[in-house]
C-alpha cells in the first residue's frame, strides 16, 4: 500500500494538488494502542484533495457541555482562512506600542512578551563564527544540534528522549502550526490560553474547544473537565495544548495535576503538546512536565526566544515520543514543503546554547532572580491595588483579574477587556494585552501584563554582582523601577 504526500497550491479561488513523494509503507500503518485510527493519522486534506484522513475516516462535529460551549463560542468561525480574525494581538501591541513611543509618547510596554536579557555573549559568538555557513542544512535540522537539544532536555528536565525524533524549526510558533496541519483533530487549550493557539487552528478550519480554568486554580486545568468532554464522544482524536509555565498567567501545572492529566489523556488517547518555552525561567527547581506522566503520547516544545533571549532569531525545537515518529515524519513533510531549513549560523549557534556552560548557567540563575524578584513586586502591588492576580512561578507575565473594579470601572464606561485596555494605553501610556485576547469572554475584565520593560543586560549584570538569595527592593527600584512605575500608574489609574 502506498500513501502519496502532496502540497495544495492555492492561486486565487483554484486549489491544485500535485503529486510530490511516494512512501512505501506497510499494508497496515502502525499505531501503537492510544493512537490507532481513526483517532489519529496523518491530515492529507490539503495535500491529496479531499478532506479525510489516511484512514479515510472524514471530519466529525463535536458536541460538549453547555459550558464549555461556551467558551467555545467565543472563538468565533470555524471557517478556514484569514478572514476568522486579524494579525496576532501580540504583535500588533508591539508594533503600536512602538508607533506611540516614536510619536514622542511615553508607553510603559506591558504588552509584548519579549525576553528583555541579552543573548549570551558566547552564543553570540558562535553565531560570529558562523555567520559564513550558507548552505541549506538537513530538513529535520543539523544532527549536532538535534542531538545536543535532546540532551539538554534530559539533562535540565528529566525528559528522555532520541535525537532521531527532534525537529527544528523557525520558532516554535511555525512547528505548532504544522503540527496542527500533520493530524486531522480538534483542539483542546485551556482558557486562558497563548493567543496563537486558537487563530493557527481556525485558519486550518479545525474545532477549538475551550477548557475553562479559574484564577483561585491558579488557571489550572481541570482533570474532570477534560474528561467530560473527552467522554461526549469517546473515539474522537484531540490534540491538547499544554503551556507550562503559562502564557499568559505564569502559572504551572504540579506534578500532581501533571500525572491527573496524563491519566485522562491516556485513557482518552489524546496527543498532547506541551510547550515549555519558559520552562528555564522557572524561578525555582522543580519544574514538572506532562512528557514526565504521559511519556508516548506528549510532544515537547520549546527554543531559544525565552530562556535564551533570542526571540528574533526564530528557532524552535520540537521533541517527539519513539510511539509518535509517525507524526514527526509528516510534520517533516510539511517542514520540507514550508520553509526547508532553518538558517544555518543560528542552528550553528544554538548547539552551543543547548551545550550549556557554567557562563550560561550563571546567565540563567541571574536572570531568574532578577524575574523572581520583579514578579514579587509587582504582584504584591498589584493586590494592594485590590486586583486579584495568581502568583507566576515562572517566564515574565502575570495575569491580573480587575473584577472587583468592574462597577467603578463601568461607571467610567468600561465593560470589557478590550476597553480597559485601551483606555488605559490612551490615558496612562501602560500597555496590555485584554483577556479576550487569550479566549476569555470579552466582559471578564483581565489582562496580561508583561513585566519586561527595564534594561534587561545592565539588570543581569548587577544581578551577577549580588549575593545569593533574593535581590533586595533597592535593587528592583534601581534596575527594574521602569517597570514599576508602569504599575503603579495603572493602579493609580484604577484608584
Amino acid at each position: 500500500m502506498f500513501f502519496s504526500f502532496g502540497v495544495v497550491l492555492l492561486l486565487g479561488t483554484r486549489a491544485e494538488s500535485y503529486h510530490r513523494q511516494s512512501v512505501n509503507q506497510p499494508e497496515a500503518l502502525y499505531l501503537p494502542p492510544s493512537f490507532r485510527s481513526p483517532r489519529f493519522a496523518l491530515n492529507i486534506t490539503n495535500v491529496v484533495g479531499q478532506g479525510t484522513s489516511l484512514d479515510g475516516s472524514p471530519g466529525r462535529q463535536s458536541s460538549v457541555s453547555r459550558d464549555i460551549m461556551r467558551e467555545e463560542q467565543s472563538i468565533g468561525s470555524k471557517t478556514p482562512g484569514l478572514t476568522a480574525g486579524g494579525q496576532s494581538a501580540t504583535l500588533a501591541i508591539n508594533e503600536l506600542s512602538r508607533e506611540l513611543e516614536n510619536a514622542g509618547n511615553q508607553v510603559f510596554k506591558f504588552g509584548f512578551g519579549q525576553s528583555p536579557f541579552p543573548v549570551p555573549e558566547e552564543v553570540v559568538e558562535e553565531l560570529r563564527a558562523h555567520s559564513a555557513e550558507k548552505d541549506y542544512l538537513p530538513i529535520r535540522g543539523l544532527p549536532s544540534l538535534r542531538e545536543e537539544a535532546s540532551a539538554h532536555l534530559e539533562r535540565q528536565y528529566g525528559l528522555k528522549g532520541r535525537a532521531q525524533d527532534v525537529l527544528i524549526g523557525p520558532g516554535s510558533k511555525e512547528l505548532m502550526f504544522l503540527l496542527q496541519l500533520a493530524l486531522d483533530t480538534d483542539l483542546l487549550i485551556p482558557a486562558p490560553s497563548w493567543v496563537s493557539y486558537a487563530p493557527q487552528a481556525r485558519i486550518l478550519g479545525r474545532s477549538v474547544h475551550l477548557l475553562p480554568t479559574h484564577l483561585e486554580d491558579d488557571w489550572r486545568v481541570d482533570p474532570d473537565i477534560l474528561d467530560e468532554l473527552c467522554s461526549r464522544e469517546p473515539g474522537r482524536s484531540r490534540l491538547l495544548i499544554l503551556t507550562d509555565p503559562s502564557n499568559p498567567t505564569g502559572t504551572s501545572h504540579s506534578a500532581d495535576q501533571h500525572q491527573e492529566l496524563a491519566a485522562v489523556a491516556r485513557k482518552h488517547g489524546i496527543i498532547c503538546l506541551s510547550d515549555e518555552i519558559y520552562a528555564g525561567l522557572c524561578y525555582n527547581p522543580g519544574h514538572s512536565s506532562m512528557a514526565r506522566w504521559y511519556p508516548e503520547g506528549t510532544v515537547v516544545s520549546t527554543g531559544l526566544s525565552k530562556w535564551c533571549g533570542a526571540g528574533g532569531w526564530r528557532l524552535g525545537v520540537f521533541q517527539f515520543p519513539a510511539e509518535l515518529d509517525w507524526l514527526a515524519d509528516g510534520v517533516a513533510v510539511l517542514a520540507s514543503e514550508t520553509f526547508t531549513s532553518v538558517s544555518a549560523p543560528v542552528q550553528y549557534a544554538a548547539v552551543r546554547a543547548y551545550q550549556g556552560s557554567e557562563a550560561i548557567d550563571e546567565y540563567l540563575i541571574a536572570a531568574r532572580r532578577v524575574l523572581s524578584a520583579l514578579a514579587a513586586r509587582v504582584t504584591e502591588r498589584l493586590r494592594a491595588a485590590g486586583v486579584a492576580v495568581a502568583d507566576p512561578v515562572g517566564g515574565f507575565y502575570v495575569f491580573p483579574d480587575f473584577g472587583s473594579k468592574a462597577t467603578a470601572l463601568e461607571s467610567r464606561g468600561i465593560t470589557t477587556s478590550s476597553e480597559l485596555c485601551r483606555r488605559l494605553l490612551d490615558e496612562t501610556g501602560v500597555a496590555l494585552l485584554p483577556g479576550s485576547s487569550f479566549n476569555l469572554p470579552p466582559t471578564r475584565l483581565t489582562a496580561r501584563l508583561a513585566f519586561v520593560d527595564f534594561d534587561g543586560a545592565v539588570a543581569l549584570e548587577e544581578a551577577l554582582r549580588q549575593p545569593a538569595g533574593e535581590l533586595s527592593d533597592a535593587f528592583v527600584d534601581k534596575h527594574l523601577g521602569n517597570t514599576i512605575q508602569g504599575v503603579e500608574r495603572l493602579c493609580e489609574w484604577l484608584g
